[in-house]
Order: C-alpha cells, then structure tokens, then sequence
C-alpha cells in the first residue's frame, strides 16, 4: 500500500511563502501522476497543480499560476509544492495525491493525510 505523508503547512502572514513536502513509501517514479489539491471551510476540495512523473510536465489552477511551483525529487522519493506570494485566500488544507494507472489489480489513487496552511492577512 502507497504511503503519501506531507509536511511543511503553518502559519504565514500574506505575500510569504512556503514549500510543501511530500513523501511517497516506495519509488516516485512507481507513480504516473501526482498533484497537490487543497480545500478550505465550506468548499469543494480543488486541485492546485499536478504533474506527469515521468516527464516533469505540469499545469496549475488560474489562481495560483506565477505564484505557485511543483516539482519531484526521485532520489528523494518527494513531491513539493513551493508557495510564494501568499494570499489570505490561499488558506485551506492541502493534501497530496497520487495516481496509478493500470488494470484494476495495478492502478491505485492515493491521498496524504493533509496539511494546513494558514495566510494571514
């Protein structure tokens, strides 16, 4: 079973940053995508930025493109989310994800147990 654990949420007044960690039990690159969504009080849970594991290609929500990065680390095992000019509107819990593609015995979705990450205005 695919272990995803983050780290990296806290507190931050707005306009500054931080970087979001995810640790994948096992081989990165056993993953096809993998991608950070966030869901804040009262609202559907959204997807912030995915990318293909095997080339690096990526794409981001409208509301976070120029402001937000992901990236792998495959020596790392380690998916990141760097988060700079934070808005208050950025506040929510922030979780990892993974997908597998394959036939039903081999493909997988996998969720990290969330982060929160808190914009102060």
């Amino acid at each position: 079973q695919v272990q995803l654990v983050e780290s990296g949420g806290g507190l931050v007044q707005a306009g500054g940053s931080l970087r979001l960690s995810c640790a994948v039990s096992g081989s990165i690159f056993s993953m096809n995508v993998m991608g950070w969504y966030r869901q804040a009080p009262g609202k559907q849970r959204e997807l912030v930025a995915h990318i293909i594991i095997a080339d690096g290609s990526t794409n981001y929500a409208d509301s976070v493109k120029g402001r937000f990065t992901i990236s792998r680390d495959g020596a790392k095992n380690t998916l990141y989310l760097q988060m700079n000019s934070l808005k208050p509107e950025d506040t929510a819990v922030y979780y990892c994800n993974a997908v597998k593609w394959g036939d039903s015995m081999s493909r997988g979705n996998y969720w990290g147990q969330g982060t929160q990450v808190t914009v102060s205005s």
